[in-house]
């Protein structure tokens, strides 16, 4: 069994107007430096496939919101949200193929065609069932961990995610159900966007202990990242998932233009190398990785490939 990679033309449309930090050419950048490093020859490409479906989109978010996608996305101007997130003509399709992406992949992965996949375009986490946010529309983590258990029976999830911003649109959204482990490495909320995800907030009712925020001071690099990983780790270990999915986020490499964290891409492998072992030992292998941000092209293509790298090295 191999490592499935999602690129498609519909899925690198995935960006904004120009002058917007999440631009269209991440998808390109990302894939010349993955063939100047020999991992096309290691991975199964896998297509973009059909976009979700409004069913689909509609397991995690509500439906007057998907409406208000559609008709921005025929009118194609305006905003998402209060200014973040700008509508463009055909954004609902763009992003029910990013949404249509990671369910193939993870239907695929539960039909043990693949053991793992890698989603560079995907990793939207700060959108909420209501509402768009923080450049993302549809928050595709958050319709996968619904379509899991509604579709393929998985009942334990980790969600870690190592993005620079706090993962917000599903921290919150899954903040009392105990079956989502979620785990999120960032910088200070404090400082940055979207100003959440303090260690006091570990889940709320019978989902209490089950959340861990580790946030990082600005500045903070690869040793500080290394220690917070270890409470990630055993936190994620304890909880003995059935599916792990990473959002590898690559903003909090040295030199992102909107955050101030200084990691080296070791710290992206570092994480996926020991969730595989941890997919290994609890989840028969399985995960799924996810791009999440970065706004420098160089650093993203770094950060995604060592990612990609490990996953097609993986036992299995």
């Amino acid at each position: 069994m191999s490592t499935h990679l999602f690129l498609s033309p519909e899925l690198g449309r995935y960006g904004f107007p120009e002058g917007h930090p999440l631009s269209v050419d991440r998808q390109g950048a990302f894939w010349r430096h993955a063939r100047a490093l020999g991992l096309d020859r290691k991975v199964v490409l896998g297509d973009a496939g059909v976009p979700a479906s409004r069913a689909e989109i509609e397991l995690f978010h509500d439906a007057d919101y998907v409406d208000r996608v559609i008709e921005a996305s025929r009118r194609g101007s305006g905003y998402l949200d209060y200014g973040d997130t700008p509508a463009f003509p055909g954004c609902y399709e763009v992003a029910a193929h990013v949404v249509g992406a990671a369910l193939e992949g993870a239907r695929r992965i539960m039909a043990g065609a693949a053991r793992r996949s890698f989603q560079p375009i995907g990793g939207l986490h700060h959108a909420r069932r209501a509402g768009a946010a923080g450049f993302c529309v549809f928050n595709d983590p958050g319709i996968l961990i619904e379509t899991l258990r509604a579709k393929h029976g998985v009942r334990r999830i980790a969600y870690v995610d190592i993005d620079v911003h706090h993962g917000d649109g599903v921290f919150y959204e899954f903040e009392e159900d105990a079956d989502v482990v979620c785990v999120d490495i960032h910088e200070d909320g404090q400082f940055l966007y979207p100003g959440t995800g303090s260690v006091h907030e570990t889940g709320s009712g019978v989902a209490e202990g089950t959340k861990l925020n580790l946030p990082l001071a600005p500045g903070s690099g690869d040793r500080e990242f290394l220690r917070a990983w270890e409470k990630a780790e055993r936190f994620v270990d304890a909880a003995r998932p059935e599916f792990v999915i990473l959002q590898c986020g690559a903003d909090g490499l040295a030199g992102d233009p909107l955050a101030d964290l200084r990691l080296t891409a070791a710290a992206h492998a570092h994480a996926a190398r020991r969730l595989v072992a941890l997919a290994e030992r609890h989840a028969r292998g399985r995960l799924m990785a996810f791009g999440g941000g970065g706004y420098s092209l160089e650093n993203l293509s770094a950060a995604w490939c060592a990612v990609l790298e490990v996953l097609v090295e993986g036992t299995g």
